[in-house]
């Protein structure tokens, strides 16, 4: 082995500690961005089977597909709102 092997540290933390630091610093963000995924796909999938349930189902991936700029439309315009304030 060599005198740079990861392992051999002591003080290195192991990957479950890695992210248990790393979800306990990002909690609101991550439940953010959860809400947001699960109420997107819910209306997307309403959306689908029902207004457009006659359309191909390349429209429904282009919805789901529309949903990378809507997030990032939102929570921009989101942290706009709160600095404006």
């Amino acid at each position: 082995m060599t005198e740079t092997d990861p392992t051999d540290d002591p003080d290195e933390e192991g990957l479950a500690d890695r992210v248990r630091s790393h979800v306990s610093e990002n909690r609101g963000g991550m439940l953010q961005d959860l809400v947001f995924a699960i109420a997107w796909v819910t209306v997307v999938s309403l959306l689908y089977d029902f207004a457009f349930a006659d359309t191909p189902q390349w429209v429904l991936y282009m919805f789901m597909l529309a949903g990378i700029p809507a997030y990032f439309g939102f929570f921009i315009s989101l942290n706009m709102a709160r600095q404006q304030r």
